[in-house]
């Protein structure tokens, strides 16, 4: 704690230049660029992976008709799956990336819907809406990797389009 004081002190005081208080926060808050590659590969694998299974086991409890526990373990998944991208660019650049200009209506579209999908679930208890919010949470999450991937929105909108003509 002594050495936080003292960079706070030489921040404010101006006798450290080089590296201020909020570098070294954002260095604090980056903590992912301490991994090596490798680790941060499985991180991010390990991650995806956890999320991905918790969305599949969700799935499976809507055919056992446990539909709260679907909508929770559903949108758990998608919550980590989203997350694990944290550890390859750490997590303000990983916000920074998910709130960007193509990719901002994608964010809010899913995080509204996860948190939707736990009301429904929960506090409405209409397993029916609790299902709609997730197929809108399953397909924003889509479009929203979709625009990590060049030209892939263009693909699918083209495809679509000539589906549907």
């Amino acid at each position: 704690m002594p050495g936080s004081f003292q960079k706070m002190k030489n921040y404010v005081t101006g006798e450290d230049e080089d590296k201020g208080l909020v570098d070294e926060l954002k260095d604090d808050l980056d903590c992912c660029g301490s991994l090596s590659w490798s680790t941060r590969i499985k991180g991010f694998a390990i991650c995806f992976v956890i999320g991905i299974a918790l969305s599949i086991i969700g799935v499976v409890m809507v055919f056992l008709q446990k539909y709260t526990a679907f909508a929770l373990i559903y949108s758990c998944g998608s919550l980590i799956a989203l997350t694990s991208s944290m550890f390859l660019m750490g997590p303000c650049k990983q916000l920074k990336r998910m709130f960007e200009e193509k990719r901002f209506i994608a964010t809010i579209v899913v995080l509204l819907a996860i948190v939707l999908t736990i009301c429904a679930a929960v506090w409405w208890k209409i397993p029916v809406l609790a299902l709609v919010f997730c197929l809108v949470q399953f397909l924003a999450m889509a479009w929203y990797c979709l625009s990590y991937i060049p030209y892939a929105r263009t693909l699918v909108k083209n495809c679509a389009t000539s589906c549907l003509a």
